[in-house]
């Protein structure tokens, strides 16, 4: 389980957080790494415009993130008998 766990949050880019790791964007690099990834696809925007659409952007940081988001969760129903 450990091996999973620093894979999930060191290795695995979550698409929910900008494709970066939650270690990332805990530790307050992610707008680093952000800014170096806009650098290289510009860079390869430059080299071969034609291998794209439209000028390439990295995904955004999301201004909070969570598991369960409190304010959606619903009230829970008491059970009957």
């Amino acid at each position: 389980m450990e091996a999973f766990i620093a894979y999930y949050n060191h290795d695995h880019r979550h698409s929910g957080v900008g494709l970066h790791t939650p270690a990332s964007v805990h530790f307050g690099t992610a707008e680093e790494v952000r800014d170096q990834r806009a650098v290289a696809l510009a860079e390869a925007y430059e080299r071969h415009p034609e291998r794209f659409a439209r000028r390439p952007r990295p995904p955004g940081l999301p201004g909070q993130v969570w598991i369960n988001d409190p304010t959606k969760r619903r009230q829970l129903e008491p059970q009957g008998s």
